[in-house]
């Protein structure tokens, strides 16, 4: 959390994480460099910058299908959930991997003394409508176009300034820009190369992240079925207080659908809204830190008491009441007002 929107700052894990990614990017680059050379080195110069082209395209390639498949991954494994704390970093670091990848492509069409015949492909109108022949180069720059606005809006000023709700819209571009990679790589370096890694690489990335999504959705989809209200006036019978782990939180549905995280704090039982006010994370998924519910995504925290972010913090959440009938605890559905106190003493 930042205030007044400071500047990034780095602690110790965000170092580590994103020397992770500079080292992983260049051992890739590296390491498809040193193949390529050796396997069929290149005997002039737009050779040679066209396996620049390749390495860098492929690597961006890569690190897109590995942010797209984050998230599935964490709300299927919360070992996962490490790789999505500084997932935007990862995205940025993508965008100007992509940015070096359409240098190079400048650089080549330089080499060639041919920097006009780009502009001309990229205007050739007519060939828009044909399939072979698309002007391809036109779907990479698009989706390199989508990858700036990400990134140059990947800051919490801009989560603040568009609301969570349309920031989080806009960024799921990053699906369209996925998709536009791939008929980028479909309709220009699939053409020329005949090799079936091109569309075995191309196509099992597309069907992993699309399988992930499936399954993370199917999960999800059966935990959100609405819990029957066991109890009178509605209410939800969420269980004994042991059986909300210490220092964690159940999940349960209300009819409309609602996730409400109920956490338990040693005797002390609260209820909120499962969406983390920063970017809708799943605050059920996390645990209580410090005494505050902390988000697994980012690091926001919440008290239990009342929903509210510790000061100077200004966040708050929907709360619910709760309270204990039979030895149960049970929760009312009926969000309060956000930040308003509900948690509850149990022996």
């Amino acid at each position: 959390m930042s205030v007044g929107f400071r500047a990034v700052q780095w602690n110790r894990d965000k170092l580590i994480y994103d020397a992770i990614l500079l080292v992983g990017v260049a051992v890739y680059i590296a390491g498809y460099m040193l193949i390529a050379w050796r396997s069929d080195p290149p005997k002039t110069l737009p050779d040679e910058i066209d396996l620049w082209i390749r390495a860098t395209g492929s690597c961006a390639f890569l690190m897109l299908t590995i942010i797209l498949s984050i998230g599935p991954l964490a709300r299927l494994d919360r070992r996962f959930l490490k790789a999505l704390y500084n997932r935007r970093h990862f995205g940025v670091l993508t965008f100007l991997v992509a940015l070096v990848h359409f240098g190079f492509l400048l650089d080549w069409y330089v080499s060639l003394n041919a920097l006009p015949n780009l502009a001309a492909e990229l205007t050739k109108w007519p060939d828009y409508l044909k399939f072979i022949g698309f002007p391809f180069k036109a779907l990479g720059l698009a989706a390199l176009l989508i990858l700036f606005l990400l990134a140059s809006t990947s800051h919490d000023f801009w989560l603040m300034f568009l609301t969570p709700r349309v920031w989080k819209f806009l960024h799921m571009a990053l699906y369209a820009a996925y998709g536009l990679v791939i008929m980028h790589v479909a309709l220009g370096h699939m053409q020329d190369d005949r090799s079936p890694l091109v569309p075995l690489a191309l196509f099992g990335a597309l069907g992993l992240v699309t399988a992930l999504h499936l399954v993370a959705g199917w999960r999800e989809r059966k935990g959100d079925l609405p819990d029957r209200p066991t109890a009178a006036a509605g209410w939800l019978t969420v269980g004994a207080p042991a059986s909300i782990p210490d220092k964690g939180a159940r999940i349960v549905t209300a009819p409309d659908g609602e996730r409400i995280a109920v956490f338990r704090d040693g005797a002390q039982v609260g209820a909120v809204t499962n969406l983390c006010a920063h970017q809708n994370g799943p605050l059920g998924e996390g645990r209580i830190i410090d005494g505050c519910i902390t988000c697994p995504w980012h690091g926001y925290q919440y008290r239990l008491a009342d929903g509210c972010a510790p000061p100077p913090f200004t966040e708050k959440l929907a709360t619910f009441r709760v309270r204990v009938q039979d030895g149960l605890i049970e929760v009312d559905p009926t969000p309060l007002a956000p930040g308003t106190p509900a948690a509850i003493l149990v022996a």
